[in-house]
């Protein structure tokens, strides 16, 4: 049973800087194929993919964050991050981490799902 839990979420200013994390247990020894994604849903608005990293360290973003968000792996940890730089007010929202066995980058049909942690920028 995968178990996927966020945190480092926070308010900020125009401007600031947040590095989240989601902690990812009960997969294993985490030798076989994972993808983790973040996702981030605002209020009244659908749940968007916003970065992702696969076991093979590749990562990919959406349009709307590239250059100011950075996904990174710690497999000593056993962590992902997600470091947000340059945040804007659009940027507020819950943010989720996810995690599953297939590739599914920035596509929200993941199988396992973190809590969430709000960021809002003011």
């Amino acid at each position: 049973h995968v178990q996927l839990v966020e945190s480092g979420g926070g308010s900020v200013q125009l401007g600031g800087s947040l590095t989240l994390s989601c902690a990812v247990s009960g997969n294993g020894d985490g030798s076989g194929y994972w993808c983790t994604g973040w996702l981030r849903q605002a209020p009244g608005k659908e749940r968007e993919g916003v970065a992702a990293i696969d076991s093979d360290g590749i990562a990919s973003y959406a349009d709307s964050v590239k250059g100011r968000f950075t996904v990174s792996r710690d497999n000593a940890n056993n962590t992902v991050n997600l470091m947000m730089n340059s945040l804007k007010p659009e940027d507020t929202a819950m943010y989720y981490c996810a995690a599953d066995v297939v590739n599914l980058q920035l596509a929200r049909m993941y199988n396992n799902w973190g809590q969430g942690t709000q960021v809002t920028v003011s």
